[in-house]
């Protein structure tokens, strides 16, 4: 009998659930060539829509001068950007919450990057012409089903404010990295913000609105919304920026190694400024040491690597953790801010291994 040949062995996405399909990336291969847009993690809410490609117009109406059908091809003669963004599920880590909270109990895989390219959204904007009053700008996608607290269908929808709208970097994108947008992540288009968790990057836009009040779906004031309160909405806020995070790609928790040296090494990421540190610890958090961070290419959007060489020479069992710092001098805590929706955990990186 032939031996297998570990090296055609596929990584695959760890499923959270199939209807809708939520999958997340094993961590250990979140930056690995060739396979980081197969392994691309998938959050949804409802089942994927029916598009009619051959037939495909984006509305941009509202409180504006000129409400205009673009096409595909539209978009493409306008000039483009490129991007390389980390999106992050607002829910990204929710299964590490204490007290635990309902909802799709992520581990640290919801999280995956890419080269995005696209057309500003400003430009769009500027192209229509929005009438004075305008507050938020509407999207809605062609996804749509039904909620456990409401007996009515929804689309997903969600907006935003004039400020993050007009931010030169928040696009309506087409290509990843350099193809079409895979249908599962948006195509044919998909608004991609940087520096925000991934609920703000709309899939398979459908319109695009300008309005002049607050948007009132429940994707925007209901779910991703942070409260910090066991009951009640005492308090709450909407979830916007990313939080300062890392996380330990190499060894995996609970791994057993050999004594030696060993090469820790994981990623970090912010939605404020730039990762500027790194600290490890490989004795349950009693001395920190700077890790070594690795380049970012000149994408200030995406997450930054980092490594950590340890020698252990003695037998046992260790604690490691990791805590990145951003140029906003934010640091991640010890206990993350607990929310009842479970959003935005960010607690220093911990893992067990033991030596033998």
């Amino acid at each position: 009998m032939a031996t297998p040949n570990n090296s055609f062995i596929r990584p695959y996405l760890i499923t959270r659930s199939l209807q809708p399909e939520n999958q997340e990336t094993p961590i250990k291969f979140m930056n690995t060539p060739n396979i980081t847009d197969r392994l691309f993690f998938r959050r949804n809410h409802f089942s994927y829509p029916t598009l009619q490609f051959s037939h495909y117009w984006l509305p941009v109406h509202g409180l504006v001068q000129n409400p205009t059908l673009f096409t595909l091809q539209d978009l493409l003669r306008f000039p483009s950007k490129t991007f390389k963004v980390v999106l992050e599920c607002a829910g990204n880590q929710r299964s590490k919450f204490e007290p635990k909270v309902f909802g799709e109990q992520w581990e640290k895989g919801a999280i995956s990057q890419g080269e995005w390219k696209g057309v500003p959204l400003k430009t769009l904007l500027t192209h229509v012409g929005m009438k004075d009053g305008a507050k938020e700008i509407v999207f809605e996608a062609y996804d749509y089903g039904s909620r456990t607290d409401s007996d009515q269908i929804h689309t997903f929808a969600r907006s935003l404010p004039l400020e993050k709208a007009l931010h030169p970097d928040t696009i309506i994108a087409y290509e990843y990295n350099q193809k079409p947008i895979p249908f599962k992540h948006g195509y044919p288009l998909r608004l991609i913000v940087p520096q925000w968790y991934a609920m703000a990057s709309v899939k398979w836009i459908k319109q695009i609105k300008v309005i002049d009040s607050k948007f009132t779906g429940p994707f925007q004031t209901t779910d991703y919304v942070y409260y910090p309160e066991q009951e009640g909405d005492k308090n709450s806020f909407p979830v916007t920026a990313i939080h300062v995070n890392s996380i330990i790609q190499k060894p995996l928790d609970m791994d057993t190694l050999n004594t030696g040296i060993h090469s820790i090494h994981g990623i970090a990421w912010t939605g404020k400024g730039q990762i500027s540190k790194v600290e490890i610890s490989t004795d349950n958090g009693s001395t920190w040491t700077l890790a070594k961070l690795g380049h970012y290419s000149g994408d200030r959007y995406g997450w930054i690597p980092w490594s950590y060489q340890w020698t252990v020479t003695k037998k046992g069992e260790y604690t490691i953790m990791s805590k990145a710092t951003d140029s906003e001098n934010r640091t991640q805590p010890e206990a993350a801010f607990w929310n009842r929706k479970g959003y935005g955990y960010n607690a220093i990186d911990i893992i067990k291994v033991r030596v033998e």
